[in-house]
């Protein structure tokens, strides 16, 4: 029987990191003197990482700005000064979707390996799992620069799957947006489509099946393992 790995993408799937994220998109507008964006509209930009949350950013605060240049920003700053602004405070309004912690105590009871795949840097999600008391339940961490590309890249995923010392077609990654679906395709691994996340509900189609909640992850991730990839 082959080890089996649940992948967690992290902002939308593990963690309602939203509030945060989108406080810090509104310091990093006012600290370039450009108009501030809601939540809604920050949660329409998660999932592809700090360098396109950052640009995006931009290009809504220029359009609220009726045309304000954004050109001559530099993007590398802009995304040190995002980082800058969110690390300290990752942890202060998000918090962790209902049954996230007694979801993965059941999935480690069930003899599955845990991992988190995410577009967000390593370091910082590192940082987060720490905060909630979860890293001694994840096998490891992708991190969207631990390796030479992120999600939707399906060797991301590929990456982290290695990194936890198992196979595509015993691990099911299980994600909100489109990039955590894309990239399973790639690897050859069922998905998982999160809907208390923050993707549309059409995403589901990028999947082989769906989740309404965190509680409901155990019994979809062992039915996908035997009906999407045969019996183990």
């Amino acid at each position: 029987m082959k080890q089996k790995l649940a992948v967690f993408d992290m902002d939308g799937t593990l963690l309602d990191s939203l509030p945060d994220l989108a406080e810090c998109g509104r310091e990093l507008l006012a600290s370039y003197a450009l108009p501030p964006v809601s939540d809604a509209e920050v949660r329409r930009m998660i999932g592809n990482g700090v360098p396109m949350l950052v640009e995006r950013l931009l290009q809504a605060g220029a359009e609220k700005g009726a045309g304000a240049q954004v050109a001559d920003i530099d993007h590398a700053q802009a995304c040190r000064r995002f980082m800058e602004f969110y690390t300290p405070r990752a942890t202060r309004l998000s918090r962790l979707f209902p049954g996230t912690e007694d979801t993965l105590h059941t999935l480690q009871a069930q003899g599955w390996l845990l991992a988190v795949c995410t577009n967000k840097p390593e370091v910082a999600a590192l940082a987060i799992l720490e905060r909630f008391g979860l890293s001694s339940l994840f096998a490891c961490v992708g991190g969207g620069d631990s390796f030479a590309v992120r999600k939707p890249d399906p060797g991301h995923l590929l990456g982290t799957i290695a990194k936890a010392g198992a196979q595509p077609g015993s691990s099911v990654m299980i994600g909100d947006m489109s990039p955590d679906l894309l990239a399973a395709q790639g690897a050859g691994c069922p998905a998982l489509f999160a809907a208390w996340g923050y993707g549309d509900g059409n995403l589901a189609e990028l999947a082989q099946a769906e989740a309404a909640s965190m509680v409901d992850v155990p019994e979809k991730a062992e039915w996908l393992l035997h009906n999407a990839c045969g019996a183990l």
